[in-house]
């Protein structure tokens, strides 16, 4: 039985972080509470609540605590180590604008986080005749850990947009799924190529499961082409907005709800 998400923040220390990629950084956080944890659970979401600048840990423990809700934004747990209570988080770096890229880029072992949830594995239960992904920089977090739990004969397509060709990472996939790297230099304009790519696949087949996630013009467009075109049942598609070009995550989520984004 899945371990239901925990809405209370809880707190957790960074343990390590590296530049994994010239454009994405891996902080290791760590807490006596990740034991606990279900293993098995990477690829699922989070909310990751950040304190301000120069904030001590107690300070920030108390505002957890006790209020006003601190800047949050949703993560993905790309590995998860129960038995060390560790778990990976990856970070796009998009310098100091966003406070989630802000804190990446300047925290260092010993400083601490929030951490509520975590939300549901996107793929539970793998069964596909066929695989297709796709994600931007943002979702390659998820992509990634969805290829690492697939059967090793799995078979399909991934199409990985990043920012510049030193952006690809080793990623465990079965031998069967063909990952293609497409560079993408300028994330502030809308994705095409993935949009291209997997509208010029031939027929899928009966049997497929997508995970698809990244900005949500992108994914407008790609859940028309698998759903509505391609009739790929809802259930088997994976298919989520992670932001928007030109709003901040909170009006994204806003967007969303009003059904004016991905």
């Amino acid at each position: 039985m899945a371990t239901p998400p925990n809405r209370t923040a809880r707190l957790m220390d960074v343990r390590q972080k590296v530049w994994l990629t010239p454009n994405m950084i891996r902080v290791t956080c760590a807490a006596d509470w990740i034991t606990t944890l279900e293993p098995g659970i990477e690829g699922a979401h989070f909310k990751l609540f950040l304190p301000a600048p120069d904030q001590s840990a107690d300070a920030f423990a108390d505002q957890l605590e006790n209020g006003p809700r601190p800047a949050v934004r949703t993560y993905t747990i790309r590995h998860i180590r129960p038995t060390s209570g560790e778990i990976d988080i990856d970070f796009v770096d998009h310098g100091d604008a966003g406070p989630a890229s802000a804190w990446a880029r300047r925290c260092v072992p010993g400083d601490v986080a929030g951490f509520a949830g975590p939300g549901p594995v996107k793929i539970k239960d793998f069964h596909a005749a066929t695989y297709v992904l796709a994600a931007d920089m943002s979702a390659l977090p998820v992509a990634a850990a969805t290829l690492e739990a697939m059967p090793r004969d799995a078979t399909g397509t991934a199409w990985l947009e990043i920012t510049t060709p030193e952006d690809r990472q080793d990623i465990d996939a079965p031998k069967g799924i063909d990952i293609h790297w497409l560079v993408h230099p300028d994330p502030a304009q809308p994705a095409t190529q993935s949009v291209e790519k997997i509208a010029a696949m031939p027929d899928l087949g009966d049997s497929v499961q997508t995970c698809i996630a990244g900005e949500s013009g992108m994914i407008r467009i790609l859940r028309d082409e698998i759903v509505n075109r391609r009739g790929v049942p809802k259930a088997e598609a994976y298919i989520s907005g992670y932001w928007k070009i030109g709003l901040i995550e909170d009006e994204h989520q806003q967007a969303k709800r009003a059904g004016t984004a991905g």
